[in-house]
């Protein structure tokens, strides 16, 4: 899996399911799948910008079920494999 357009990335980095203390935990309790936060990671066009409390960046987009949603993430590159790494999601309001 890879992003295209404004978020290259080779793979998405999830916790196991079960880790209470993981991303996919985490995102499950604010009613999110990894499946909506990869729909909007590899839109062609995400809206993306800088946390203000936490420096992170962040899209935002509509995914497949039709939520519009927040992506925090933290963005890592070693061997030239970039992989993002969802720290939370969550729905918003959308802009429109």
């Amino acid at each position: 899996m890879g992003g295209v357009g404004l978020l290259d990335f080779d793979y998405v980095e999830w916790d196991e399911p079960d880790d209470p203390h993981g991303n996919v935990s985490h995102i499950a309790a604010a009613g999110v799948t990894p499946e909506e936060v990869e729909d909007v990671l590899s839109a062609p066009d995400p809206d993306a910008d800088i946390s203000d409390s936490s420096g992170h960046p962040v899209v935002f987009g509509t995914t497949s079920t039709g939520k519009y949603i927040i992506v925090l993430y933290e963005r890592t590159e070693e061997n030239y494999v970039i992989v993002i790494r969802p720290l939370t999601a969550y729905e918003v309001e959308p802009p429109y």
